[in-house]
């Protein structure tokens, strides 16, 4: 048994309730702890940290990060979600349920700042660092232990005290030997905390577990597994992997590895970006079709802007409304050539959004995304649409005039239009 003190990192080879070295009690004790290297590392309700962080008076609050009574929570502070808050909440409920907290509105580039400085310290200890979001990612410490002279718990855990004293948050930190079961122990420690798994222990302590337990299994999956009599995880191990496979193809092979702890994937630094999206939330429901249109011609500008800023093109445009009983639509179409431009994406998602808007359904939101992402070059030739090259070169020209003259310097007429409508 190996412990490690939290405070002054000193790795001990025996078990110890209090570091002999400092006296802390902040300990964590594992067996295999000396030879774990792949970690997930998850800031504890960051917006909201970064929130309380910069207003000390919300240090005790409830606080929701969120978009006003029409919008959905973002995230929650720990005290919020004791009352039942949880992120995507519809505001009305998370308000109701906790009608003290204290509502902020997201600052993003306040976020990514906070998000970039950590990055840069995780970078400084491995080179391999895989974000998953703003606010988590994969690390492989795997021959860190020469570099930095302690092993990767250690190294974990002055990281986690670094973020805490540089940059103001609290960190959980998951350690194993895969993806998978890292982050599975992240999630057993919240907030502050360190926990780690090792793949001998793996099947016994996700055996009692609801299948639901499983990272990756969503409430839809998990419904559909239990109502086939898989209501743990024990029942996975159980289970025949032909008969998973028949039953659920490839999802069958994954469930069988992951409740097992198996997990091959790497820890990748290139983990490519699956979409660029854009969408909005209405002050009240909506159901004329012009004015839907109008919104979603204002969200193509934002998310082809959002594409060509990272240089992708996508080649499938995805649509998403949600009615005034928060039903989620979807609803895709596969363009001819993969694009970058606002106005290729609004002419595919407005054929779909017509054929929604007919039955005079009132929405609450709007969003439109471009995905299956690549660096191709895009919008040069298209036999199905012989003027794409000039509609490219003329709304690059005219991004080039907005980013040097202003956002007003070149706008459509529908632009001006919705401008002019503006209260």
């Amino acid at each position: 048994m190996y412990t490690l003190c939290r405070e002054c990192y000193h790795m001990a080879d025996e078990a110890h309730d209090v570091c002999p070295q400092c006296a802390g009690r902040r300990v964590l004790q594992h067996p295999a702890l000396r030879s774990l290297t792949i970690a997930h590392m998850d800031c504890d309700a960051f917006f909201a940290a970064i929130e309380k962080r910069d207003n000390p008076d919300l240090k005790d609050k409830p606080v929701i990060v969120g978009g006003g009574q029409r919008g959905v929570v973002a995230t929650c502070c720990y005290i919020a979600r004791l009352y039942g808050v949880r992120s995507a909440m519809p505001m009305f409920k998370a308000l109701k349920a906790c009608p003290d907290a204290v509502v902020v509105r997201p600052n993003g580039d306040k976020y990514r700042e906070a998000a970039q400085q950590i990055r840069a310290k995780m970078g400084a200890l491995t080179p391999l660092v895989q974000p998953v979001s703003v606010d988590e990612a994969y690390m492989d410490l795997s021959g860190t232990e020469a570099v930095h002279g302690a092993p990767p718990a250690a190294s974990l855990a002055r990281l986690a005290a670094e973020i805490e004293r540089d940059i103001g948050v609290t960190v959980s930190i998951g350690l194993s030997v895969n993806k998978f079961l890292a982050k599975t122990a992240s999630e057993l420690d919240k907030p502050r905390g360190f926990a780690a798994i090792s793949v001998e222990e793996a099947e016994s302590l996700l055996g009692p577990k609801p299948i639901g337990f499983l990272h990756g299994v969503g409430p839809k999956l998990a419904a559909r597994l239990e109502s086939d009599g898989y209501d743990l995880v024990e029942d996975i191990h159980r289970a025949d992997v032909k008969t998973l496979i028949s039953r659920y193809g490839e999802t069958g092979m994954w469930l069988k590895q992951r409740a097992h702890g198996i997990d091959n994937r790497p820890v990748r630094i290139d983990e490519e970006r699956k979409s660029v999206s854009a969408e909005t939330t209405f002050n009240e429901d909506v159901s004329d079709a012009a004015w839907l249109e109008d919104q979603l011609w204002r969200l193509c500008v934002k998310t082809a802007d959002r594409a060509k800023k990272t240089g992708l093109d996508g080649g499938v445009v995805t649509l998403k409304l949600k009615t005034a009983d928060f039903r989620t639509l979807t609803r895709r179409v596969s363009l001819s050539e993969p694009t970058q431009l606002a106005q290729t994406v609004f002419r595919a998602a407005r054929v779909l959004l017509a054929k929604e808007t007919r039955a005079r359904v009132r929405y609450r939101l709007i969003g439109v995304g471009l995905s299956e992402l690549s660096d191709h070059k895009a919008d040069g030739a298209d036999l199905l649409d012989p003027l794409i090259a000039k509609r490219a070169a003329a709304e690059r020209a005219s991004d080039i005039a907005r980013e040097k003259f202003g956002t007003d310097a070149v706008i459509t007429g529908r632009a001006a239009r919705m401008k002019k409508l503006q209260p």
